[in-house]
């Protein structure tokens, strides 16, 4: 099994924060798309484990979920002239 170099594994990490696609990522990197995936899952996998050991005991007072309602199909002042829920 080949081993990427941290150098290699860092430009492909802050590309992806950057927003570049995954195709953009495997021709300037010059690595395999599969490489990319896999580089990605196990750095998600890193960041869930260290944000579950780190943050504990986060007291909220209030919560905003600006989006919530696009779940319920549509906002109160809008349901009169919407359509039927799918």
């Amino acid at each position: 099994m080949n081993k990427l170099s941290n150098a290699k594994r860092s430009l492909i990490l802050s590309m992806l924060v950057e927003g570049f696609s995954l195709r953009s990522i495997t021709r300037v990197a010059d690595v395999s798309i599969n490489t990319v995936s896999k580089l990605l899952v196990d750095a998600g996998v890193a960041c869930e484990e260290f944000h579950d050991k780190t943050v504990r005991n986060v007291a909220s007072k209030r919560v905003q979920c600006d989006e919530i309602w696009s779940f319920v199909y549509a906002k109160a002042k809008n349901v009169a002239t919407a359509k039927a829920a799918p």
